[in-house]
């Protein structure tokens, strides 16, 4: 399969802030440990991050106009407001996309109890630090489609 993953905005900070809630691990380390895990599966992956929630859009975008056969997306904060990346999920009409979030988003502040772009998913998938990637890409290995 060939698969993109996606990680928004202050991921890229990983390792550096709130050690606490995302750990030690740098960015860096969490997408040799993603490349790993999907290639010894016999899967390509792109590995993309943005600050900006308008570069998420296009290469949900891309995701579609390359053919590409799923998608793991972590939108860190746009999570809980961008109805822009939920329609993009959304108009990627037949690929299957999972969100995954590093900590647990249910057992944090309240405003990060709600995603306005899990509906567009087929799955949610969080607390599990850089293994939720894995479990995305497990996800997407077992979806049987609608």
């Amino acid at each position: 399969m060939k698969i993109m993953v996606i990680n928004g905005p202050n991921l890229n900070m990983v390792g550096v802030r709130e050690k606490g809630v995302y750990g030690t691990k740098t960015f860096s380390e969490i997408c040799d440990y993603i490349k790993e895990e999907y290639e010894k599966r016999g899967h390509s992956v792109t590995l993309l991050q943005s600050n900006s929630e308008g570069e998420i859009i296009d290469f949900l975008q891309k995701a579609y106009f390359e053919n590409f056969d799923g998608v793991v997306i972590n939108p860190g904060a746009y999570t809980h407001y961008s109805y822009a990346i939920h329609d993009a999920i959304k108009g990627n009409v037949g690929i299957p996309t999972v969100e995954v979030h590093l900590s647990n988003v249910h057992a944090r502040e309240e405003f990060r109890h709600i995603s306005r772009t899990a509906p567009a998913c087929i799955g949610q998938i969080c607390g599990f630090g850089e293994y939720g990637y894995v479990m995305g890409l497990m996800a997407l290995e077992n979806y049987k489609g609608e």
